[in-house]
């Protein structure tokens, strides 16, 4: 087995129950090494409940949970140095510096080193690597957010563990700060080959950072997959928009690039504005969600994606088996 193949996170039949209300119903998946997960999921989906139940916070109702090959409820202290944890937010100590602070933190992990991994992370190297440098010396209360969550990571990798948990972690960022703590992230998993299991609201941010997406709704998970397997599965047709003589067509189809050739090949410099829309991870994620709520997709009318019909075969003509937008909603332009 390689170590890419190891499990590191195994949950089976995971339940949680405050009072008469299911929180988790039947989770199961697995996490292997080295994947970069992301739970998504609306609020009250239960994300964060499932987070505190992996990382020992919380002791879960029922089914069997494995972590880095040992129950969260029970995992010791030396368990508990493998693990690395984000929250949303913290109370940090202002006054500290912020190479003290992660000098004085490391230190209790130092008698958890292994053959295979040193701990703790040396402070000035583990400052360089979540890009703090020039703050080095400064006190954490002088920091802007963006360097704050920077330092968030910093005290969740100290102990360089093997699995890290990132609690909707760019929440209240600047899109600068956003994007400088993808890039942090995506470094930590393919330096130093770190788990990393998160959640998020941002679904761009889902998509950039994660292998692997999972989506929680109503206490269970609804789909499972890479952004792409999920939107092929789920919504499974791009949308393609024209004009010709006036008029604006838009039509879905399996196969956008043949149609939009065809397209070309019939009518040549008569087709203008044309627009090809790629299934996201947006349009999957939405779907799921209303289809598990039972809520109604909204109509053309609305701004939403107009409904159109099948991709046309082969030998089919593009421009009368396409839908007009002015038909769509009842009448011409």
């Amino acid at each position: 087995m390689t170590t890419r193949d190891r499990v590191v996170l195994d949950v089976d039949g995971l339940r949680m129950r405050y009072g008469t209300t299911d929180v988790l119903k039947d989770v199961s998946f697995r996490v292997h090494h080295g994947e970069v997960v992301c739970l998504l999921g609306p609020n009250g989906a239960g994300k964060t409940t499932t987070l505190e139940i992996l990382e020992g916070f919380r002791l879960r109702s029922a089914g069997r949970v494995e972590v880095l090959g040992t129950d969260p409820a029970r995992g010791d202290e030396r368990w508990r140095a493998r693990v690395g944890v984000v929250l949303q937010s913290w109370r940090d100590h202002g006054r500290w510096r912020v190479r003290e602070l992660l000098a004085h933190l490391g230190m209790y992990y130092a008698r958890y080193s292994t053959d295979r991994i040193e701990r703790p992370w040396d402070p000035d190297e583990l400052i360089a690597a979540v890009g703090l440098a020039a703050q080095a010396d400064k006190k954490i209360r002088m920091l802007s957010g963006g360097q704050r969550r920077r330092l968030d990571v910093a005290i969740g990798i100290v102990g360089r563990p093997e699995l890290l948990f990132l609690d909707e972690p760019t929440a209240g960022l600047d899109p600068v700060a956003r994007r400088e703590f993808h890039d942090l992230v995506n470094r930590l998993a393919d330096e130093q080959d770190t788990t990393i299991v998160l959640t998020t609201h941002d679904l761009y941010e889902a998509q950039k950072l994660a292998d692997r997406i999972m989506i929680l709704s109503g206490g269970r998970i609804i789909a499972d997959g890479t952004a792409q397997e999920l939107a092929e599965r789920i919504v499974g047709e791009d949308e393609v928009r024209w004009s010709r003589d006036g008029q604006d067509f838009v039509r879905s189809t399996g196969e956008s690039t043949k149609f939009a050739f065809d397209l070309f090949r019939r009518y040549g410099e008569e087709i203008t504005d044309l627009e090809v829309r790629k299934a996201t991870l947006e349009d999957t994620y939405l779907s799921l969600v209303r289809q598990e709520t039972g809520e109604r997709e909204p109509d053309a009318e609305s701004g939403a994606r107009p409904d159109a019909e099948p991709a046309a075969g082969p030998g089919v003509d593009p421009g009368t088996e396409a839908v007009s937008v002015g038909e769509q909603r009842g009448g011409t332009r």
